[in-house]
């Protein structure tokens, strides 16, 4: 996959980071390295090892190693405590284990709760400078050769450092016997242990199946393939993954951010003439409230496209993104079991407000009511899916919840509610796990969330259901509120007051309580477990 960049580009940068840089020509070889240091450590096709480490260069690098190794990764949510490390260590079966200094303590503890998991690798790299000191827009000095071995890395007892490992390998040349592996991406989790998405053929396909895959997604998202990426989210999710990976292996060069920061964002998009970027709504916000000069001193005139999704964009929000950014600004839906499911672009949403538009080339959509039967035009019911390529998957090791999201026909779903307009046009309510039923009557509190949202005294909200001993459960708002504003009984009655003007009466939040944060993920996803368990307590139900 990277040999055809290498010979039509040798000295163009492929994959920078705060490190430094990589050429396409020194990748190739770095990668042909990395494919037969893997098989020397005795890594066969179809093992999985573990990625638990930061955005970087050496994480890109692998991926695209074990991608031609026939080998599935696994990249691993690096806010995970041992405990939830090691659940999926050795779930996922790893048998090898990559991290860096920042996080090693974490996958050192969890190894020696699941030695099995690094049997044939345990690999650490440093991921200098700190993450504090950003990628900054101006020229570093001479980034760091491909081969370099880092004096500075402390190695912990049993595992290789990065570099001292790619030393294993005998050559520099193609090496025999690839095939295409690719990422076991686990569900965020939010509802009990997250489960891993496995998708037939890894391991065992062949390595030209790589290329449509990443051409078509690339070409789908109209990505100009002499365009540069910018990764501004973890890589461990898999939209992150398919925005910024993908195009990679379609030989669009990346800038790799540690971690997002909005001033730096709007930094780096003019100085390196970044094309695309995947971000947030929670990354929009940030962008938003930058003060003005900043804003202003924006151009962003080489953005080709800024997609965005993982969660709901209050519409507040989008439309003034779309007034600051233009029409760049393009919304999917998707998810880590579905993949890139619809799209939509600023001026089909400014049209049809809410939506998340059409299917893609790459599925199939339709609305299941309660009885399982297709549902009508504009009647909200389960969204199910369908991949046009016939690609299945199944949760790993939950036999129980793969066939529960089935349906004949090659139709699953992941229990997010919608409807259907007349030309096909998505429109997301809620996921069934978060729905609130009150008196016999659902409730879904994405609705409710995104009027509270448009509030200005409101940062953040989760609407959940609460036990009520008549009606089962009441609505609940749970708010973080927005600078220079603080909880009080007048705060109080204006949230419900505004609740009043647009929700019905039996959607509107019964109380209000104020946190100073609210769990959320790094790819914007509320941790709503969390949020309602602290009102189930001492329950015997949960609904």
């Amino acid at each position: 996959m990277i040999a055809p960049h290498a010979r039509a580009k040798p000295e163009a940068m492929a994959l920078r980071d705060e490190q430094g840089q990589v050429t396409w020509a020194q990748l190739d070889r770095r990668i042909n390295r990395m494919i037969r240091a893997l098989q020397a450590c005795g890594l066969k096709p179809g093992d999985r090892i573990a990625l638990f480490a930061g955005n970087s260069r050496q994480v890109f690098e692998l991926m695209i190693a074990a991608g031609h190794a026939g080998l599935s990764y696994v990249p691993v949510n690096w806010h995970f405590t041992v405990d939830e490390l090691a659940y999926v260590l050795q779930d996922c079966e790893a048998k090898g284990v990559f991290t860096d200094e920042q996080f090693a303590p974490v996958a050192i503890e969890a190894l020696r709760r699941v030695p099995a998991a690094g049997a044939c690798l345990k690999l650490i790299a440093r991921m200098g400078p700190s993450p504090s000191s950003g990628l900054a827009p101006d020229e570093r000095p001479d980034p760091l050769a491909p081969d370099e071995k880092d004096p500075h890395i402390e190695v912990p007892a049993g595992w290789m450092a990065f570099e001292d490992w790619l030393a294993l390998a005998d050559s520099e040349e193609e090496p025999d016997h690839q095939s295409a592996g690719g990422p076991m991406f686990y569900t965020s989790g939010t509802t009990g242990r997250p489960k891993g998405v496995v998708r037939a053929g890894g391991g065992s396909a062949p390595i030209e199946t790589l290329r449509p895959m990443a051409l078509g997604l690339t070409q789908s998202l109209n990505l100009p393939l002499d365009g540069l990426t910018l990764l501004a989210g973890p890589y461990y999710h898999s939209a992150q993954w398919a925005y910024g990976f993908q195009p990679v292996m379609a030989g669009i060069s990346a800038l790799i951010t540690r971690r997002f920061d909005a001033a730096q964002t709007l930094a780096l998009i003019d100085a390196h003439r970044v094309t695309h970027v995947h971000l947030v709504p929670t990354q929009f916000i940030r962008l938003l409230r930058l003060p003005q000069a900043q804003r202003e001193a924006f151009s962003g005139q080489t953005l080709v496209r800024v997609w965005h999704g993982a969660a709901p964009c209050p519409p507040e929000v989008k439309r003034a993104m779309i007034n600051w950014w233009g029409p760049c600004i393009h919304e999917y839906y998707g998810s880590t079991e579905g993949s890139v499911v619809t799209g939509i672009s600023s001026q089909e949403w400014l049209e049809r407000p809410g939506s998340v538009g059409r299917a893609t080339f790459q599925c199939d959509v339709a609305i299941h009511d309660e009885a399982g039967q297709v549902a009508s035009v504009g009647e909200s019911g389960t969204i199910y899916l369908r991949n046009r390529r016939g690609v299945s998957l199944r949760y790993h090791n939950d036999i129980a919840k793969t066939e529960s999201a089935h349906r004949e026909g090659g139709w699953f779903t992941t229990g997010d509610v919608g409807w259907l307009d007349a030309e096909g046009y998505l429109y997301l309510t809620d996921r069934k796990i978060d729905m609130i039923i009150s008196g016999g009557v659902n409730i879904y509190p994405a609705e409710i969330e995104g009027v509270l949202a448009s509030h200005p005294a409101v940062q953040d909200v989760a609407v959940i259901g609460v036990p009520n001993g008549e009606f089962g459960e009441e609505v609940k708002a749970v708010v973080q509120l927005a600078a220079g504003h603080a909880p009080s009984a007048a705060l109080t009655e204006a949230l419900a007051q505004h609740c009043r003007m647009s929700l019905a009466g039996y959607k509107q939040p019964r109380s209000f309580d104020f946190r100073e944060a609210l769990p959320r993920t790094e790819t914007g996803k509320l941790y709503k477990r969390l949020i309602r368990e602290a009102y189930w307590q001492g329950q015997a139900r949960r609904i």
